[in-house]
């Protein structure tokens, strides 16, 4: 398989690399010229290419074709994450990225353990992720970590997409009954280690959120997500 990069630098027949990709490029992987690369345009395509020219500032390649990057989902996914202590939101980061999420949205809810600080800072850190979770992924976007919402913007935010999803640990509608014929833009809602209260529940039927159950184990904060998101992929034939 092609070594695969990301760049917005591509201008007709000619697309480079610079920065890191292209010291990775030329100098660890020992690029010649004619050897095949595949890099996208961040924005889901995909262009077949070939190395013309390799120095570690810069690699130039020939673009050969283009197509559809065959690794973006048919059914954009948000992923809207209670925020968890220490360094769990990395992983589910890391995780929902690999999977297919397209943008992942912590937010701070009442039973929240974790308190905001320098969160400008940690959302640096948490696009980096991001960003190398997408290539080792083979994804044809990177997907955005937002920065941190109150509970009443994340509800606001996530009920304006086609279908809005609040895994509530009380109960709800099976998860998977939501997900049959599910198309265009879907949001998964799930909380942080103390869950979410009634108050918080009714806030968010009220905004137009639909309660629905995972089953009758309680998932961690950690694989609430994840698991509800791996359900969506495969049920939307995202993940076969």
């Amino acid at each position: 398989m092609p070594h695969r990069y990301f760049t917005t630098e591509i201008h007709g027949d000619r697309a480079f690399l610079s920065g890191a990709d292209a010291r990775h490029l030329a100098v660890v992987m020992r690029a010649r010229p004619g050897l095949a690369v595949t890099v996208c345009d961040t924005a889901g395509t995909d262009y077949a290419c070939r190395v013309c020219s390799a120095a570690p500032e810069q690699v130039e390649l020939e673009v050969i074709s283009s197509c559809p990057s065959v690794s973006e989902p048919s059914v954009p996914v948000t992923l809207y994450v209670g925020y968890p202590k220490q360094d769990k939101l990395e992983w589910i980061i890391q995780k929902a990225v690999e999977l297919g999420a397209v943008e992942i949205v912590p937010f701070f809810s009442r039973f929240c353990v974790a308190a905001p600080k320098k969160e400008d800072v940690k959302n640096q850190r948490y696009n980096r992720i991001a960003f190398e979770a997408a290539k080792q992924a083979g994804r044809g976007v990177i997907p955005r970590v937002a920065m941190p919402l109150t509970f009443a913007q994340m509800i606001g935010q996530a009920a304006a997409k086609d279908r809005a999803l609040f895994c509530y640990e009380a109960g709800g509608e099976p998860l998977l009954s939501r997900l049959e014929g599910a198309s265009g833009a879907l949001a998964i809602i799930t909380g942080s280690e103390g869950g979410f209260s009634p108050e918080e529940a009714q806030a968010a039927v009220q905004a137009g959120c639909v309660p629905v159950t995972l089953g009758p184990r309680i998932l961690r904060c950690e694989t609430a997500p994840l698991a509800a998101l791996a359900v969506a992929m495969a049920l939307t034939g995202n993940l076969q």
